[in-house]
């Protein structure tokens, strides 16, 4: 099943995969801020430390300076799961986190 996301959402999910491609990573994420800025990470998988890509772009986002997110993206395998605490922590209840496969099709939509 295919999801229709509207342009502003679509290019998180755009960004998410490319974060991914460019560092072969096993998921590329994406946030939006309360004011539209943007952040992209990608999974960190080193011997003294591990970061899922949505927690690192959270904390990208938090370090930047943003109080709230509107929305979120990840790519990756499907079958990979994505821990929401510190989005939601940041974005609230009820902000969409979109899923994609590695080709850019949204196959989900969670809510935080």
């Amino acid at each position: 099943m295919t999801i229709e996301v509207e342009a502003e959402d679509a290019k998180l999910v755009t960004l998410a995969r490319a974060s991914r491609a460019r560092t072969s990573a096993v998921q590329g994420a994406a946030v939006r801020d309360q004011d539209g800025r943007t952040y992209t990470a990608a999974t960190i998988r080193l011997e003294s430390l591990e970061l899922e890509a949505l927690d690192l772009a959270v904390a990208m986002a938090v370090s930047s300076g943003a109080t709230s997110l509107e929305a979120g993206a990840v790519v990756g395998p499907e079958d990979r799961l994505v821990n929401l605490d510190a989005f939601r922590e940041l974005a609230g209840e009820g902000t969409p986190v979109f899923s994609a496969f590695p080709d850019g099709t949204v196959h989900a939509v969670k809510h935080s």
